[in-house]
């Protein structure tokens, strides 16, 4: 072919092409086929203008300073050290040492006022009602709220809940600038957000970004919010709002390892800290519902062991003496799939049902035993600040002659009175553990309640049960250790 030739049938196909593209028969494939297998195309936006929303919204956002009293003496290393953090922190100075009586002139202790730190909150009533954190405002002996305006007015600190982080304050004063409450339950991941605080002491600062995730387990009665709104020292107690100029959280933590923003922040969502304002109105406190139960995270092995299909539920670790839960028949190794119908999917969920269940109302507990559901009512009572209980150290015997079962474990039986003293029914102790045992976890000590779905009785018995089994598949103990009671799961042989 030449290359004459060659051009004119290239410029032939071109043209051909065009005439096809512009044919009205040239559309009817193209649309066939797009019909055939719809193309799914995101819509393309601008950036959002967040003029107008911050012009609404900032004049309720505040700047919350706190006082604290404190003793000076001759002073020493400890203020040293408190006047470099106030400096370098909050921009707050210490009083210099020695008072009037000028330098390195001993005086006698005197109290004098310390700026403490620097926080935000939000108005949420024209009549001086203010949101913030919990943190802010902790210690404080005088709190100080100053508008945008410059207005500035003394707070009472009505409550506070560390539990949540939330803190409500009032302001004397009238007809205030207040931000509209949002459903936190509404949100979704990827929508617009703002920040509005004080950080670094930089009043009325805004901060834009998006929430990145939806109930992060970060805290034991809270699913914060994630976005990556920059939060710095400063912007705690302040609102995250959004596009509609609602109020969805406040801004509580960072996720650092410098101390400062590192692309991760949280905020309490706005439906809890509204549930614990109004507690705090009514009563001056926060009162949550408890269980009475120590529990753990279930693993995706002991599930399998177990016959539940599927890691989920919350693993009952410790049943408190006299608690609801050992009244309703809660016992250590249950797994609690749901509370009052809810299912319970993660053991992070059950504090969070619990805690905000009325005191003194029925409850229902579903709980996996030995590959059963049960449902059992409880009574729910009060959670209040506990220490924890001193743990007690098992009894441990002497390592006897005989070998070991498959697993690695040598085990021996109880008395009636070491039953009755350790508070179980039924159980052996271990007094030898090697092998796959051992590399477990398990030790010397330890006690074995339960072997996947079955109640240990007896030594005979439990190394009955572990010879019967497959070797090729993993086997789920539930171990008590001192008083805390898990399952272990030993695999096998690889």
């Amino acid at each position: 072919m030449t290359s004459k030739t060659g051009n004119a049938i290239l410029s032939a196909l071109m043209f051909a092409g065009a005439s096809l593209l512009f044919s009205p028969a040239a559309f009817a494939a193209p649309a066939a086929a797009a019909a055939a297998a719809p193309v799914v195309t995101a819509p393309v936006m601008g950036l959002p203008d967040f003029a107008d929303l911050v012009d609404k919204a900032g004049p309720a956002v505040v700047n919350i300073r706190t006082t604290e009293r404190v003793k000076l003496g001759q002073g020493g290393g400890a203020d040293e050290e408190m006047q470099e953090f106030l400096r370098r922190f909050f921009g707050g100075q210490m009083p210099p040492r020695g008072g009037r009586g000028g330098r390195g002139t001993p005086q006698q202790p005197q109290e004098e006022q310390v700026q403490r730190g620097v926080g935000s909150g939000f108005i949420i009533s024209d009549d001086g009602y203010v949101m913030t954190n919990a943190h802010v405002v902790e210690g404080a002996d005088e709190v100080t709220v100053t508008l945008t305006d410059r207005r500035e007015f003394k707070a009472k600190v009505l409550g506070a809940d560390t539990r949540s982080d939330v803190a409500l304050l009032k302001v004397e004063a009238r007809n205030l600038p207040s931000l509209r409450i949002g459903d936190s339950n509404k949100i979704r991941v990827g929508e617009w957000v703002i920040a509005i605080g004080s950080p670094f002491n930089l009043e009325n600062t805004v901060t834009a970004g998006i929430i990145s995730a939806k109930a992060r387990d970060t805290g034991e009665y809270l699913p914060l919010i994630q976005s990556d709104v920059a939060v710095n020292p400063g912007n705690s107690g302040g609102p995250l709002i959004n596009m509609r100029g609602e109020v969805i959280g406040i801004n509580s933590q960072i996720a650092t390892l410098s101390g400062a923003y590192n692309g991760i922040s949280f905020a309490v969502p706005i439906d809890e800290v509204m549930r614990v304002a109004d507690q705090i109105k009514k009563t001056g406190k926060v009162t949550r519902g408890r269980l009475g139960v120590q529990i753990s995270e279930v693993t995706r092995d002991v599930a399998e062991s177990l016959g539940l299909g599927r890691a989920r539920g919350a693993e009952v670790a410790m049943v408190e003496p006299g608690g609801p839960a050992e009244k309703a028949g809660v016992k250590v190794g249950d797994i609690i799939l749901k509370f009052n119908g809810k299912d319970i999917e993660k053991s992070s969920d059950l504090p969070r049902q619990v805690g905000g269940t009325a005191v003194g109302s029925r409850a229902t507990v579903s709980v996996w035993r030995r590959g059963q559901q049960l449902d059992l009512p409880v009574t729910i009572v009060e959670l209040q600040d506990e220490q924890a209980a001193g743990a007690k150290p098992q009894p441990k015997k002497k390592a006897p002659e005989q070998s070991t079962n498959a697993l690695g474990l040598q085990v021996s039986d109880l008395t009636a009175a070491e039953k009755r003293e350790l508070k179980i029914e039924s159980g052996v102790q271990v007094d030898f553990a090697d092998g796959r045992a051992a590399g477990a976890g398990i030790q010397a000590g330890d006690l074995i309640l339960q072997i996947d779905n079955t109640e240990v009785n007896s030594a005979a018995q439990f190394n009955g049960l572990v010879a019967k089994r497959d070797p090729k598949k993993p086997v789920a103990l539930l171990v008590r250790r001192e008083n805390v009671t898990r399952y272990v799961v030993i695999k096998p042989r690889q």
